[in-house]
């Protein structure tokens, strides 16, 4: 009897949960999306974009180019400083001002790697993310640079030399760890590392903050022989609070 007529009125409510549960999906996210996407921006590089992905759009491939322009700049001032003698040239001791420029521009970039995350949750600009990684291999190319102006030119590949220096000066010390803890750090960098190391990957990547530590410790022992401990108390002050602010957020975290 009133079965027709009751199947009648319960077919639009029927029809209207779907859409209902769409509209209420669709508010809140895709499942685990929020999660995913907060735990990878914590990582040492960007979310690496998935096979079949569309192009990212012209603000995040302006930031790349002009991140990239920028940071050749201090290798351009130093060719042409070589090469044709401007800005000064590069002075009457030119290995050492090329071993001071590349490991300074190396510690430079790296701190600005490790502020990205930081900068990103206080102003809300996420699109720095996608920049993060191309910063922290930049940073590892000066670093290479700075390794081999040491290997090269101060040495001349003298293997023995470069094992003595590593063994007798703690400043090289702490120098040659930074760049060996820098070495996979660069090498997983790539989106098909990421898939393979699965979780591993940012523990991995987590060696970055080591890495920070290494290098400020390099320059300061470098610094001591002179007494001259200004330039380097800034990055050190800059280390210490980028890495204290990751230690708060993770204590907030885990309340």
């Amino acid at each position: 009897m009133d079965g027709p007529d009751a199947a009648r009125r319960a077919a639009p409510a029927a029809a209207d949960r779907p859409l209902k549960s769409a509209a209420a999906r669709s508010r809140a996210g895709p499942v685990g999306l929020a999660t995913g996407a907060s735990r990878a921006a914590d990582a040492t590089s960007p979310v690496p974009l998935a096979a079949g992905s569309p192009r990212p759009p012209k603000q995040v491939r302006a930031l790349k180019l002009a991140v990239f322009a920028l940071a050749l700049l201090p290798l351009a001032r130093l060719v042409l400083a070589g090469s044709t003698g401007v800005f000064g040239g590069l002075g009457a001791n030119p290995v050492e001002l090329i071993t001071r420029s590349t490991g300074t521009w190396a510690l430079v970039l790296l701190c600005i790697t490790l502020a990205v995350t930081p900068v990103r949750r206080i102003t809300g600009w996420h699109v720095l993310q996608r920049a993060r990684r191309m910063l922290g291999l930049f940073a590892f190319f000066y670093a290479a640079l700075h390794f081999t102006t040491w290997v090269w030119f101060d040495h001349w590949f003298d293997v023995r030399a470069m094992v003595a220096d590593v063994i007798e000066r703690p400043f090289v010390t702490m120098g040659f760890l930074a760049f060996v803890l820098l070495v996979p750090l660069a090498a997983t960098s790539t989106d098909a590392m990421v898939r393979r190391l699965g979780r591993r990957w940012s523990q991995l990547h987590r060696l970055v903050y080591a890495v920070a530590i290494v290098a400020v410790l390099h320059y300061w022992w470098h610094k001591s022989g002179k007494s001259d401990y200004a330039e380097v108390a800034w990055y050190a002050c800059a280390v210490a609070l980028l890495l204290g602010w990751r230690l708060l957020a993770r204590m907030r975290r885990a309340r």
